[in-house]
């Protein structure tokens, strides 16, 4: 017999058994959807991850007080979002508990790191959610006082217009894009004065689009003098910051930088590493934190969905033994004009193999829809638009959709085998007394 009269008698096979044979390929459907969809936003989000992380720079470090145990002991997401601290994107709101609220960074600190092997340039940041008035409108922005001739070699922000911050300048600012356009009723442009606490400052520079706003990043911050934020940041010290920021010299060494730069810490605040009352953090460390916990979530979603994978090869293997229950008599008749065992099995594994098949296919275009309205739903409600126009919650790779058409495939072959050996194995004579 050939293989194409075997997959002709397949097909018609199936055709026949319609509903039957729709309900078993749903099965099959529901679990590829579901699949597809788990892993295509797993990609998605380590993507977005990505290209958030590396707007950070990734050869800053920084030195933060406290240590969160949001992510487990000196995790590093978790310490850069802890309040007060400017140890992650400007303007996090995000709340963690630490283990100490008292201590402070000053400037013997800045000393102390500076002589550590591996820093390049070091710089203290002073942070604080101030009242913005611009016209009739009020609003509470995170501000920045940072020292222009080290931070402007920090940072990877870009400008949209306008210039960056020099030393000195008392009266001026540099905002985010997220400041100058959507935070008030009139978008702000270069040379507009706003009213920041209780005092006036000038906009002479607006950064470019960072993608980094659903993490409150550069897009959601006002930059100005560190002489400037100690006027309307008024719980920070004279001599005191919020974090510090070092570049390092060498990417390559920025573990042992930061084994550096903690070691020089230790001594010098008199503490040790299980009573350290600092953090230091890089993008690079927040990002493999961030990935692990996603991989392991990841794992886990994909495990439930692939359940439904399971019960959908349950299906296929109750309607093969269905099928060969009713084709007894069909069977005896094909062998009795010389159809090979080998024959009748593939005719019952083509079966099975072109429901998983059909069954992946159509399961695909459902996870598509399904990535789609999560996509959707995800960029309004994290507000994902702000990132960019590539910015996306789920990725559906050619190599996900080809491993998807095949694993389901191979599903439907597998769960064919038994009820097809069987149906090869049936003898002549009984097969043709079958009613």
């Amino acid at each position: 017999m050939k293989f194409a009269d075997i997959l002709k008698l397949s097909l018609n096979s199936l055709t026949h058994r319609g509903l039957r044979s729709w309900l078993t390929i749903l099965g099959i459907i529901v679990g590829v959807a579901a699949v597809i969809a788990m892993l295509s936003i797993s990609a998605g989000m380590s993507q977005s991850m990505k290209s958030q992380m590396s707007n950070f720079g990734a050869d800053v470090l920084t030195v933060s007080v406290g240590r969160t145990r949001a992510f487990g002991p000196e995790s590093g997401f978790g310490d850069r979002f802890q309040p007060g601290s400017t140890g992650g994107p400007p303007g996090s709101s995000t709340s963690t508990t630490t283990t100490t609220t008292t201590p402070t960074l000053t400037d013997k600190d800045l000393l102390t790191i500076s002589t550590a092997e591996g820093v390049d340039t070091i710089t203290g940041i002073i942070s604080g959610r101030i009242t913005v008035q611009y016209l009739a409108q009020t609003v509470t922005v995170t501000v920045e006082g940072v020292e222009p001739s080290a931070w402007n070699t920090m940072t990877t922000s870009k400008l949209a217009s306008g210039r960056f911050l020099e030393s000195g300048e008392s009266t001026s600012v540099l905002i985010g894009n997220g400041v100058a356009n959507g935070m008030f009723d009139y978008n702000l442009t270069i040379d507009t004065q706003i009213r920041i606490g209780s005092k006036t400052f000038t906009i002479i520079g607006i950064l470019a689009e960072s993608g980094t706003g659903s993490f409150g990043g550069d897009d959601r911050t006002i930059f100005m003098t560190i002489q400037a934020a100690r006027e309307i940041v008024t719980d920070i010290g004279s001599n005191e910051y919020s974090s510090i920021q070092v570049k390092v010299i060498d990417t390559n060494a920025i573990d042992q930088t930061i084994e550096n730069v903690k070691q020089a810490l230790y001594t010098s605040r008199m503490v040790t590493s299980d009573t350290a009352d600092f953090t230091v953090t890089s993008p690079t460390s927040m990002l493999a934190t961030i990935q692990s916990t996603m991989q392991t979530l990841t794992f886990f979603l994909t495990g439930i969905a692939a359940i439904s994978l399971l019960v959908g090869a349950i299906g296929i293997a109750n309607t093969m033994f269905m099928s060969v229950m009713e084709r007894t008599r069909l069977i005896g008749i094909l062998k009795s004009i010389g159809t090979r065992n080998s024959e009748i099995m593939k005719l019952f594994l083509a079966e099975s193999g072109i429901i998983g098949f059909m069954g992946g296919l159509l399961g695909i275009f459902l996870g598509f829809i399904v990535v789609g309205i999560i996509s959707s739903v995800g960029i309004n409600i994290m507000g994902l638009s702000r990132m960019g126009t590539n910015a996306s919650v789920a990725i559906v790779t050619p190599e996900l959709i080809l491993f998807a058409l095949l694993f389901s495939t191979i599903i439907g072959i597998v769960s064919g085998l038994i009820p097809a050996r069987k149906a090869s194995n049936l003898q002549v004579v009984e097969a043709m007394r079958s009613e």
